[in-house]
């Protein structure tokens, strides 16, 4: 026996049940390197461990692809950074924030306890490591010390900041946006923080993603102080690498480094952000060099930059963003699954990542099971178009001629293309869909039912931002208590699916579960998800240092131009 080999023994002798049965599945190849990182630091173990771990015990590497750093060179620090980012459509309250250009904006100056950044892995930040009890109900977080809010007195932020940001959050008096991800699972009160170093969630179920739930892909989870006053549009109060300079809606912002920064202070002096509205207009921006980044890009809007490898760079981001067709359950004409069926059975999936988005893009199979998701069972049989089905699908629910129906679409990015594309799909069976195209101020309305014409349309057509795990994309559009269940879909088969899954924490069962939800859905079909793009953040060609994440996040503080 070598001596690594005595070590990893004498380390798994030390561990309980949930790290052993992981080690085993990675060695025996049922976990790939990058799923292992992921699972063993979300129960808790240090990425230096689950790294030294990962290489001692051999197992097999899965391709990258999901990496979020430019290929340019070192350029000099100092001086302005500029970008542009599509205007926030909302206030930018982080209790309340639901659009890309809010929590963008939001994420300069807060931080997370961890940020997902498309590694294997979550980056501790303002939590320096966690672990769960063994059944994943309580989960425990050790909180860094000396950080300090970006305010005049340089506010010492405490453990009791986190738990009051969390049941903030947790409870539903404060309509808080993120009651999406803890609906179910954690309520106001559960989060305490017993001593200045640990906060503990005691959850309402067992959830073994949970690290994921409160890491930057919870876009509303900025640390706040425990005494917020929802003062956020005139303090921009956080722990951050940037400080409030000046603010314009509409227009844009300006920020400069927080010098008493925790961590290595930001190496640009001063951030320059330009709000847009138009996709076009952006790409103007950058060809003009008025910014030295965008925030996103799409085919739709950015092929000149895209295929300009001259003078851009593309950072290419695999993630679970998509577009989700709604129809209503509960409504003719889509009360009947087979109807359901059908629309969908008229698409050319293949067809429309290779128009829309040049091959930049992951096939939908109408589930939110994307495949970058480790959880994501692959035997589940691809949906592909056939309209000789479709129309017998049709005929059998009593509709052989068709019908005439209104679709609501937001109008953002490459929508208005893709809902022209259903359109034109539908009319095949016989299907007239009437698109009524809106800003998402109108679109969303107030976001609740009754007052949305995004939830409560017959049919409807929106965005959906990426999660590093998916239990929102399972739970809130789909649960039959869902707070953003546009299509009205109640199914109690369905939910107890989904909160075995929630509490499962092996990834082998995981998959099996999640085979069974992928089916259940395919055979109901209350949403379309017929793809998954690409996050695709251009920048000028000297500038290296942007780090992106997949729910639109831009972090600037490392940026520097050649």
């Amino acid at each position: 026996m070598s001596e690594r080999q005595r070590e990893v023994d004498a380390f798994r002798r030390q561990q309980g049940e949930r790290e052993n049965h992981l080690i085993d599945e990675y060695v025996a190849g049922r976990v790939t390197r990058r799923d292992f990182i992921r699972r063993g630091t979300m129960i808790g173990m240090s990425i230096p461990v689950v790294g030294w771990l990962a290489a001692a015990c051999g197992g097999s590497d899965e391709p990258s692809g999901t990496g979020a750093a430019t290929t340019a060179p070192e350029g000099q620090a100092g001086g302005t950074f500029k970008f542009g980012l599509t205007t926030p459509s909302s206030g930018l309250d982080p209790i309340t924030v639901a659009d890309a250009g809010g929590l963008c904006l939001n994420g300069q100056t807060g931080e997370y306890l961890s940020y997902s950044l498309g590694d294997p892995e979550l980056q501790p930040r303002i939590a320096e490591s966690w672990e769960a009890n063994d059944d994943a109900t309580v989960w425990t977080f050790k909180i860094r010390q000396g950080v300090t809010f970006n305010d005049e007195a340089s506010t010492p932020m405490t453990a009791a900041d986190v738990a009051a940001t969390f049941n903030r959050l947790a409870d539903p008096k404060n309509k808080s946006n993120a009651l999406s991800v803890f609906q179910g699972v954690l309520s106001g009160g559960g989060v305490s923080a017993p001593d200045d170093t640990t906060v503990v969630f005691e959850l309402d179920a067992p959830n073994g993603s949970w690290p994921f739930l409160v890491s930057s892909d919870n876009y509303n989870a900025i640390i706040l102080p425990e005494n917020y006053e929802g003062d956020w549009e005139k303090t921009w109060i956080g722990t951050g690498p940037w400080k409030l300079d000046s603010y314009t809606p509409k227009v844009g912002a300006s920020l400069v480094r927080n010098e008493n920064y925790w961590g290595e202070k930001a190496l640009p002096d001063r951030v320059e952000i330009t709000f847009y509205d138009d996709a076009a207009a952006a790409v103007l921006l950058l060809q003009g060099k008025q910014v030295d980044a965008l925030d996103a890009t799409n085919i739709a809007n950015g092929r000149a930059i895209i295929n300009d490898k001259d003078n851009f760079t593309i950072i290419r981001i695999n993630g679970s963003t998509h577009r989700q067709l709604s129809m209503r359950c509960d409504q003719e004409p889509f009360k009947d699954n087979r109807v359901r069926q059908a629309v969908a059975l008229t698409l050319d999936r293949q067809g429309i990542i290779d128009g829309l988005f040049e091959g930049y893009s992951d096939l939908g199979n109408d589930s939110p099971f994307a495949p970058v998701f480790a959880a994501t069972n692959k035997d589940v049989p691809q949906r592909e178009k056939d309209i000789e089905q479709a129309k017998q699908l049709m005929a059998d629910a009593g509709v052989p001629n068709g019908f005439s129906v209104q679709m609501n679409a937001i109008k953002t990015g490459e929508v208005p293309q893709y809902a022209q594309i259903v359109q034109n799909s539908a009319k095949e069976i016989g299907v007239d869909i009437k698109l009524l195209i809106q800003d998402p101020t109108t679109y969303y309305g107030d976001a609740v039912f009754g007052k949305s014409p995004w939830l409560d349309s017959v049919m409807s057509l929106v965005d959906y931002g990426h999660r590093g795990v998916p239990n929102v994309l399972l739970g809130a559009p789909l649960l039959s208590d869902g707070v953003w269940n546009a299509a009205h879909f109640k199914n109690s088969e369905y939910d107890g699916l989904v909160n075995d899954f929630y509490a499962e924490p092996d990834i082998g069962r995981q998959q099996e579960i999640a085979g069974n939800i992928q089916t259940l859905l395919l055979e109901e079909t209350p949403i379309i998800f017929a793809y998954f793009y690409n996050i695709l953040t251009p920048t000028l060609k000297n500038v290296s240092g942007v780090v992106p994440t997949a729910i639109n996040h831009l972090f600037v503080d490392r940026a520097t131009k050649a």
